[in-house]
């Protein structure tokens, strides 16, 4: 269950990676439409794509409002199952963050500062994920495991 947490962890930072890189794309490829003329309306979201790049955008929303979710609840699942210290609460705060960027991602579009929150959001939830991976790394586990132990064996009063 260790392994399956530590992919699970792991696949979130990378998936929030991949955020960053398909909203860069899609940014860079908008800002060239624009720049050769093209004009971005209401108009723009009827019939094709007015630039390719526009399927960043489309991965963005995919990936952030299901994909990405839906990895946090089964990594929060799997944290009651995992013999290691501290997994549930850095599988809860990996869901907490999760829930908070998707708000921040739905109400970013009407007001501009919360885009801004959205993209420091996403820096601590890459770093919350990355954290809960380490954490059940079986060298952290066993060490973890040996101080308890050591703890233990030592009579109240006593140093060790």
């Amino acid at each position: 269950m260790r392994i399956t947490y530590r992919i699970f962890s792991f696949a979130i930072c990378a998936l929030v990676a991949l955020q960053a890189a398909s909203h860069a794309w899609a940014s860079a490829g908008l800002g060239l439409y624009i720049a050769e003329g093209g004009v971005v309306d209401a108009s723009a979201q009827e019939g094709p794509p007015p630039f390719p790049e526009v399927m960043g955008f489309m991965i963005h929303g995919m990936n952030g409002m299901f994909v990405i979710p839906t990895l946090a609840i089964l990594l929060f699942i799997f944290s009651f199952f995992v013999k290691a210290p501290r997994a549930v609460a850095f599988a809860g705060g990996v869901l907490a963050l999760v829930a908070l960027q998707v708000t921040l991602g739905l109400f970013g579009h009407g007001i501009p500062i919360l885009g801004f929150l959205h993209g420091v959001n996403a820096l601590l939830l890459f770093t919350t994920a990355l954290l809960a991976g380490l954490n059940v790394s079986k060298r952290r586990v066993e060490a973890a495991a040996a101080a308890a132990t050591t703890a233990e064996s030592v009579p109240a009063g006593a140093s060790a």
